[in-house]
This record gives structure tokens, C-alpha cells and sequence, in this order.
């Protein structure tokens, strides 16, 4: 459910055949409320797939008035780069998927590439984070992500910035997928991700990852418990040696904290760059399931609980998105927003006043 997607992921490989039984009841999480000013962790997903959507500088006001702090977009628009400038936000700064090839193959590229989109609002806008390329691996263009994030890299440290650069995979990138910890990247993907992650470790850069509990869910209705998908158990569901999931989310990063492992690198961090659920479009695609998995994730990220791999680490985690998109393709993908193009609630999160 992503804003560049070739189409919705898949999850049949993962085995939930002994899910079904277990704990049912609601957790607390869903009834804590959050009076801060913000929720640690917690960012969203400001997509363009609209003919209806506020103009930009609307929307960066509209984001700081409901109290976020992260957000990210999919590629430097003009318009938006100028909103945010003196917000405050922190951005992670998408590549356009068909720049990568020019950004890998022409250091000049990479460079005019930060001089425009980036160097302008440098010191007025906070990038935490430029993603080259979104769930481009495995696929055509993956050959082009380790040299556009060399390139791009460079292209920074030349100008004195200190911006991470990565990209944002999808969990396709994964062959094995239960229990966690026997994720492991796929014969497709590891010749991508060998590397890839090999930079990312030596920088000391993130990986960013889309988790959609609700496609794992939705694929696998009968094998899956929603309770599980939801954040609803509180008791384990899964067992895993010594770790325990009474979710599904913590269950998908840490597959993939197993699958860095197992390439030598297991000091990389996860971002989750987007996961959310859908008000309508599809049977399970409801405005309570995607208010209570909404909420169960703010509670649960903003706890700094961590997965059951990686204890007590806030896992950064970007909802998707912030309006409902009506160029996305029909059904369930126009309908991952908080908000209506509008900007009234499509329903309520805690993290909003």
C-alpha cells in the first residue's frame, strides 16, 4: 500500500496455520490517550494520488496543528519543500523510482539532484532521511540502489550535510517468514541486500521498511487472527524460542532484524516507513479495524517497549497516510487516510487532539 506500487504485497509464504486459538481479548493499549505534544515514533505519510487534495502549505499547517512531528514524502515537491520550510518537521525525502538509474550511473546527477532538491532548504528544513527508490527490490531497477545511495551520499558529505540516505524496501525482499527468527532475505533480493546493508552498516544509516500487517491479514484471513493483526492479544500468539509476539507488526520487523542477522549485519536499524489499515474498499478494510489498529500502533510504537528482538528501542514508524488518495488504484488503496481530502477525520487517533 505504498504511493509507488506495482501492486499489493503478498504474503501466502507465511504460515499461520496454528494462530486461531489464542487469546481474543482487547489490550489496554487501544484506551491509553497521549496529552502531549507529540508521540514519540510516530510520523505519517503525506501522499499527492489525489485530484482533491489541500494545497501543501495547508497541509503542513494542518499536520503541525494535530500535533505530528515526522512525515514523509515520495519525491522533492517544489511546493511542498517550500511549506515545510521553518516547521520544524522532520522529513524523510523520497527519490522519484525513475531517477535511480541516472542517480547510480552519473555522480553529476547525484549531485545537481542535492543541489536542487536538497541544498536549498537545508537549513531551513530538518531531512532526517533520503530514501533512493521505494520497494524497488527485487526488480529491474535494484541494480541501481547501492550506486544511487553511493552517489547521493557523496554528493552530501561534499556539501557538509549530514543526512542518512537509504531506501525503502518491502518485506517481498524476504524468502522465509515464520517463525521470525527464520527470516532470511530471498535468493532475489540478497544479491541487492548483501551490499546494500553492508553500506547502510558502515554509515551508521537506517534501513526503511513498509509492514502491512493488514495485506499479511487480508491474504490469510483463515490463518490469521485479526485479534493477532490488530494488537488485540495480550498473550502470546506466536512463540519463537525465547521470544514472544502477541502481535503481528513486531512479528514482520523482527523477520527482518533476523534476515540482517543473518547477512552480518545486526547493528541496522528498522524504520518502518509505512504500515496502516484501511477504512474501506474491502471486507476487513473497516472504519473500526483501521481506528483500532491505528490507535494499538501509536500506543504500542510511542511505549518504547520495542519488538521482542529489539527491546526497549523505539521503532520509528510512519503511518500511511494521511488522506484518503482517490488515484490510487480502486478500492481498499484510495482508502488508508486518517483524513478526507477535506481534512475532517475519516475517525479518531490519539495522537490528535
Amino acid at each position: 500500500m505504498c504511493h509507488y506500487r506495482g501492486g499489493p504485497l503478498e504474503f501466502d509464504d507465511w504460515d499461520f496455520n496454528h494462530l486461531r486459538d489464542t487469546d481474543q481479548a482487547e489490550t489496554h493499549l487501544s484506551k491509553l490517550r497521549f496529552n502531549s505534544h507529540c508521540v514519540e515514533g510516530i510520523g505519517v505519510n503525506y501522499g499527492l494520488l489525489g485530484n482533491n487534495l489541500p494545497p501543501p502549505a495547508q497541509v503542513i499547517n494542518f499536520i503541525k496543528s494535530k500535533n505530528i512531528q515526522n512525515i514523509r514524502i515520495f519525491d522533492p515537491n517544489r511546493d511542498i519543500l517550500k511549506a515545510l520550510e521553518g516547521s520544524g518537521l522532520s522529513v524523510i525525502l523520497g527519490t522519484r523510482n525513475e531517477d535511480l538509474e541516472r542517480l547510480a550511473s552519473d555522480p553529476t546527477f547525484a549531485t545537481n539532484w542535492v543541489l536542487t532538491n536538497v541544498i536549498p532548504h537545508a537549513s531551513t528544513v530538518n531531512i532526517a532521511y533520503i530514501s533512493a527508490g521505494n520497494e524497488v527490490i527485487p526488480g529491474p531497477l535494484a541494480t541501481f540502489v547501492l550506486g544511487a545511495l553511493q552517489n547521493l551520499d557523496s554528493a552530501l558529505k561534499s556539501n557538509n550535510l549530514n543526512i542518512s540516505v537509504s531506501t525503502t524496501i518491502s518485506l517481498q525482499v524476504l524468502a522465509n517468514s515464520y517463525p521470525p527468527s527464520n527470516g532470511a532475505f530471498s535468493e532475489d533480493a540478497i544479491q541487492f541486500m548483501q551490499p546494500i546493508t553492508q553500506f547502510l552498516t558502515a554509515r551508521k544509516f537506517p534501513l526503511l521498511s513498509n509492514v502491512y500487517p493488514y495485506f499479511a491479514y487480508s491474504g490469510n484471513p483463515d490463518q490469521i487472527q485479526l485479534s493477532y493483526a490488530l494488537f488485540r492479544n495480550t498473550s502470546p500468539t506466536v512463540s519463537d524460542g525465547t521470544f514472544q509476539y502477541n502481535n503481528l507488526y513486531d512479528a514482520m520487523v523482527d523477520t527482518l532484524y533476523a534476515a540482517l542477522e543473518k547477512v552480518g549485519q545486526p547493528t541496522v536499524e528498522v524504520v518502518v516507513t509505512e504500515t496502516g489499515w484501511p477504512s474501506a474498499g474491502d471486507v476487513y478494510a473497516t472504519i473500526d479495524n483501521a481506528q483500532i489498529y491505528a490507535n494499538n500502533l501509536i500506543a504500542h510504537v510511542s511505549s518504547g517497549q520495542g519488538t521482542p528482538r529489539r527491546p526497549g528501542k523505539v521503532l520509528k514508524t510512519y503511518i500511511f497516510a494521511l488522506f484518503n488518495e482517490n488515484q490510487k488504484p480502486a478500492g481498499a488503496e484510495q482508502n488508508f487516510g486518517l483524513f478526507y481530502p477535506d481534512m475532517t477525520e475519516v475517525y479518531h487517533v490519539n495522537l490528535i487532539p
